[in-house]
């Protein structure tokens, strides 16, 4: 009877996995579908200096050139494609997209070099061995790293806004560790390192508040390093939960425990779950709206974006901390909620992305209920970092 037993739980078990199995290939196989579709509509409106997809606007593709933020997300997303399916075409074609950016490894004007570069460069390197994209890295290291005032113990985020803010760090800034991090064990200077952990160590003294939401925007006096004012500047108001605001803090802390193994920065992380974790509908997997405190919830655009920096964030977390069952189990349900047809684009729709249903700056009335470019990117590495859990599980 035990044997019986035995036999059809295995039985029971090797169908859910099969089917588990093809689900994934589903949502695989619709992916490379739709990013066909986005590759050959960029392509088809790239200019020389309009060259990466980042939003549609008014029912068109927007293209943005190399010195946007957002410039480095849809070649990281095509190595991605690459990862998940080895077909050597994703890899050709994230070539194509990735090659225009390297010369943003100058580019002292902006802290968003991590997003550029090592979303870009970065996934590249993963998939090849040419030594020159590591060169364009470490340039990119550099460059960014003189952006660093000692005095405030942090990267200088803006230079715009001159008449709001003196020396403004803002939350996602945190994303741009990475680079520097990766720097500091590529060349084994430790200047990389120690301005990425004072960084993130200034940030959690100035960012967050008693219940671990964190601003937006904090402005430094450069010269004295004190704290002048405290801001949410894209989301509902100063003392609100930007949402993608937190999804930001949650994933860098993350990301600086995994390079540095700094127990401050998971139990900064961990806290950072918490708070988004007491959000309503959050653990069952509802997307969040843009601002957590946004007045008209339930009437208020939804992020897309938020959920899947979530998501991502959290597979990751789960794999450092005691609380990982919850961690998958939340990001697994942000992840099917994202799969299904509310947030996954039909195949030749979308303007050729994969998500809808982001808002990108809501006070100013910007990419507002739109695609966003790195929506995608958090979705499609959330979907490689559960691959990589369950085939650990297996």
């Amino acid at each position: 009877m035990n044997k019986l037993i035995t036999l059809l739980f295995l039985i029971l078990s090797l169908g859910c996995s099969n089917q588990q199995t093809g689900e994934g290939d589903r949502i695989i196989k619709h992916l490379e579908s739709q990013l066909d579709y986005a590759v050959k509509n960029a392509e088809s409106l790239a200019t020389s200096e309009l060259i990466s997809p980042r939003t549609s606007e008014n029912g068109k593709l927007k293209l943005v050139k190399t010195r946007d933020w957002t410039s480095g997300f849809f070649s990281g997303n095509l190595w991605m494609m690459y990862k998940l399916t080895g077909d050597e075409k994703w890899k050709e074609t994230a070539l194509k997209f990735t090659l225009p950016l390297e010369q943003e490894k100058w580019n002292g004007n902006t802290h968003d070099m991590g997003f550029k570069m090592y979303c870009s460069f970065g996934q590249a390197i993963k998939y090849t061995d040419n030594p020159e994209y590591r060169e364009i890295l470490i340039q990119s290291a550099k460059t960014l790293s003189t952006r660093f005032n000692p005095v405030v113990g942090c990267i200088r985020s803006w230079d715009h806004n001159s008449d709001k803010w003196d020396y403004p760090v803002i939350i996602d800034n945190m994303m741009n560790l990475e680079l520097l991090l990766w720097a500091a064990k590529e060349t084994g200077n430790e200047n990389f390192k120690e301005i990425a952990i004072k960084h993130a160590e200034t940030t959690i003294k100035n960012h967050f508040r008693e219940n671990y939401s964190s601003y937006h925007v904090i402005d430094y006096n450069p010269q004295t390093g004190e704290v002048q004012h405290k801001n949410t500047h894209q989301g509902y108001a100063d003392e609100s939960a930007w949402s993608r605001g937190q999804a930001w803090g949650l994933y860098g802390f993350t990301m600086l425990y995994r390079e540095t193994g700094n127990n401050e920065f998971l139990r900064q992380a961990e806290r950072i779950a918490d708070f988004i974790l007491s959000q309503p509908g959050i653990k069952q997997g509802e997307i969040p709206y843009w601002d957590f405190d946004a007045p008209g919830i339930p009437d208020e655009p939804l992020d897309a974006s938020a959920g899947a920096i979530i998501a991502s964030a959290l597979f990751e977390l789960s794999t450092f901390s005691d609380k990982q069952r919850e961690y998958v189990s939340v990001a697994r349900n942000l992840l099917a909620t994202l799969s299904s047809d509310k947030f996954l684009a039909p195949i030749g729709e979308n303007e050729g992305f994969l998500l809808k249903h982001s808002t990108g700056h809501k006070p100013h009335d910007s990419e507002i209920d739109e695609p966003l470019v790195y929506a995608d990117y958090y979705f499609l590495e959330a979907i490689i970092r559960n691959r990589a859990i369950k085939a650990k599980d297996e």
